[in-house]
């Protein structure tokens, strides 16, 4: 009998696959996850980093330019978290690598959240005049008596370099910006006595959290001082009564001034508003 040879075993070996995985339809996945992690932990930091910022101004650790200055640098490196972790996804799917991919969404939405909120500043800033210094009345605007007006309060006024205002005072200038930019703030008209006007604004600025620094209704005058939250800016507030020509009713004028800063990124405009319109509810131009 014939001895039977055994078959030779042949074994092919797919180069191809090996050479390219990617060719052949197969994802590789790779284990840890060292990007997601960083991207997380900055997402976070950027955050955390911003909120030191102005805790820590408000607190006395620090100057408030200085909190300025890490909210700003906070701010871009939140937004270096968005654009890297678009680019390290984008460049995973190209290469048919499967990374984890939570750690590195968390901390872009994180940056998202944080940069979305600090871009509502910045639009504000551009969107408004640069000045401080709000009054419903530009010709007499009412003094402190209590409080002090900031000395540098005329320094920064834009239009210094303008064809139109550059011949203006400090005080013109602002004027006219505050024209421009906030033609709607007027004095108003209550038809109710002075002495009223002043005790009903006295029981609201305290409702709203305000340090009242005098108030007179008999004199028709009230002072008080507004601390944000974050960085405990302290915005001046005086109100003034006075009444009519006839004597029926009472003219209201109100200012508000920030302490420290050239832009107040229109907040002493919206409490002058605010103000007005729940102390007076309905409300006249004053004459």
């Amino acid at each position: 009998m014939d001895e039977q040879q055994p078959a030779e075993t042949i074994e092919e070996t797919p180069t191809a696959v090996k050479a390219d995985p990617t060719r052949a339809g197969i994802v590789v996945t790779q284990r840890g996850d060292w990007q997601g992690m960083a991207l997380f932990v900055a997402g976070v930091g950027a955050a955390i980093w911003g909120l030191i910022s102005a805790l820590g101004s408000g607190w006395g650790l620090w100057n408030w330019t200085s909190g300025i200055t890490g909210v700003k640098w906070s701010f871009f490196l939140a937004l270096a978290v968005i654009v890297l972790g678009l680019l390290l996804g984008r460049r995973a799917k190209m290469g048919g690598v499967a990374r984890p991919r939570f750690l590195r969404w968390l901390g872009m939405f994180v940056a998202i959240v944080y940069t979305g909120w600090i871009s509502t500043f910045v639009i504000a800033e551009w969107r408004v005049p640069a000045i401080h210094d709000i009054s419903t009345d530009l010709a007499d605007p009412p003094s402190f008596r209590q409080l002090a007006l900031r000395p540098d309060n005329w320094d920064e006024i834009p239009g210094a370099t303008d064809a139109e205002m550059k011949s203006m005072t400090p005080q013109q200038r602002w004027v006219v910006v505050h024209q421009n930019g906030y033609g709607d703030i007027r004095s108003v008209r209550i038809n109710e006595p002075v002495p009223m006007i002043i005790a009903r604004a006295d029981r609201l600025a305290q409702s709203r959290g305000w340090d009242v620094a005098l108030s007179l209704p008999e004199e028709g005058r009230l002072e008080a001082t507004d601390t944000s939250t974050f960085f405990r800016f302290k915005d001046d507030i005086v109100l003034r009564v006075r009444p009519t020509d006839t004597g029926e009713g009472s003219i209201v004028d109100m200012r508000s001034v920030s302490r420290v800063g050239v832009n107040d990124l229109g907040v002493n405009a919206k409490r002058v508003r605010s103000f007005m319109a729940d102390l007076s509810g309905a409300v006249t131009a004053g004459q």
